[in-house]
C-alpha cells in the first residue's frame, strides 16, 4: 500500500536522468571496446586491427600473472569475508551488550580510504616494524613475519588487509538478513532440540540466499577492481609478484601510453562482472513478476 504522504515521481521526470546514465555508461563501454580493436597508443586511432590487442594481452606474462593473482585473491577474499562477516553477524544477533558500539567498530574500516589504511598495513607488515617489532619487544626474539617482501606470500598480506576492511560491510548485510528471519523458527527448533549450528546451516542460510547473493555480487565487484590496496601496500611488488589486472591497465593507460591494450584489459575485466550480474538481475526480475 502506498504511503499517503508519499508523492509518486512521474516517469517522464525520471526518463531523462535514466537515459543519461544508460547512455553514459554504455557509451564508455562501447568506446573502450572500439579502442581495444584499434592500434591506438597515446591518442585514439581509427586503424582497425581486429583482435590483435587481445592476442597481445593474453601473450603478456605480466597480464597472465595478474589474472592468477586475482583468482587466488578472489577465492580467499570472498571466502574469508563471507565466513567472518557471517560469524560477526551471528555474534551481534545474540542481543549482546553494546550492540550499537560493536556494529560501529566492525563497520568503520569500510568507511575508511584504503590509500590511507593501506600505508598503515604496509608499516605493520614490513619486517622490523609493526607486528614483528611488537613480537620482539614481547620477548619473541626469533619471530619473523616477512610475507609482504616474499614473492610467494605477498598476495596473502593483501588478502588480510582487505578482509579486515570489507568484513564489516558483510556483517551489516548478514545481520540485516538474520533480523529478517521469523523468530518462530528458532522457537520450533528449540522445542525439537535441534542444535543451533544445524539450524543455521540447514534453515537460516538457505533463507538468507538473496542477502548472500547480494554480498557475493558486491565482493566479486570489489575483487575485479582491486587496485588501491595493492598500490598502497606493495606497488605490485616485490617485482611483479602482487600485480593485478587493474594495475596493469592503469600502468599501460598512463605510464606506457598504450590505451588500446589497456582498453582490451578493461573489456576483459568486464566479463566476470556481467557473468555475475546477469543471473542476479534475471533472478530479481523473475521474483518481481512472481
Amino acid at each position: 500500500m502506498r504511503h499517503p504522504l508519499r508523492k509518486a515521481i512521474p516517469f517522464a521526470a525520471l526518463l531523462p536522468m535514466a537515459l543519461t546514465v544508460i547512455v553514459g555508461y554504455l557509451g564508455t563501454v562501447l568506446w573502450s571496446l572500439r579502442i581495444s580493436l584499434t592500434n591506438s597508443r597515446s591518442f585514439p586511432s581509427d586503424t582497425f586491427v581486429g583482435m590483435a590487442q587481445y592476442t597481445r594481452l593474453f601473450e603478456n606474462e605480466r597480464w597472465l600473472l595478474s589474472l592468477n593473482n586475482l583468482a587466488l585473491y578472489g577465492v580467499l577474499f570472498i571466502g574469508a569475508c563471507l565466513v567472518i562477516g557471517f560469524l560477526l553477524a551471528v555474534f551481534i544477533d545474540q542481543n549482546v551488550t553494546g550492540e550499537g558500539v560493536l556494529r560501529t567498530i566492525f563497520l568503520y574500516p569500510y568507511a575508511m580510504s584504503f590509500v590511507a589504511t593501506g600505508l598503515v598495513w604496509q608499516w605493520m607488515l614490513t619486517p622490523g616494524n609493526g607486528i614483528e617489532q611488537a613480537a620482539h619487544q614481547f620477548g619473541f626474539a626469533g619471530f619473523s613475519f616477512d610475507w609482504i617482501v616474499d614473492q610467494d606470500m605477498v598476495m596473502y598480506t593483501v588478502v588480510i588487509a582487505t578482509v579486515w576492511q570489507a568484513s564489516g560491510l558483510v556483517m551489516a548485510m548478514m545481520l540485516a538478513g538474520l533480523r529478517g528471519i521469523d523468530g518462530e523458527i528458532w522457537k520450533a527448533a528449540r522445542l525439537d532440540g535441534i542444535p543451533a549450528w544445524r539450524v543455521y546451516l540447514s534453515i537460516v542460510l538457505p533463507m538468507m540466499w538473496p542477502t548472500i547473493a547480494t554480498v557475493l555480487l558486491l565482493l566479486t565487484t570489489a575483487v575485479v577492481k582491486l587496485f588501491d590496496a595493492v598500490v598502497a601496500m606493495t606497488q605490485g611488488g616485490p617485482g611483479t609478484a602482487s600485480e593485478v589486472p587493474a594495475k596493469f591497465i592503469m600502468d599501460h593507460l598512463f605510464g606506457r601510453a598504450n590505451i588500446a591494450l589497456a582498453s582490451a584489459g578493461a573489456v576483459v575485466l568486464l566479463v566476470p562482472v556481467l557473468a555475475m550480474l546477469a543471473p542476479y538481475a534475471y533472478a530479481r526480475s523473475r521474483k518481481g513478476r512472481a
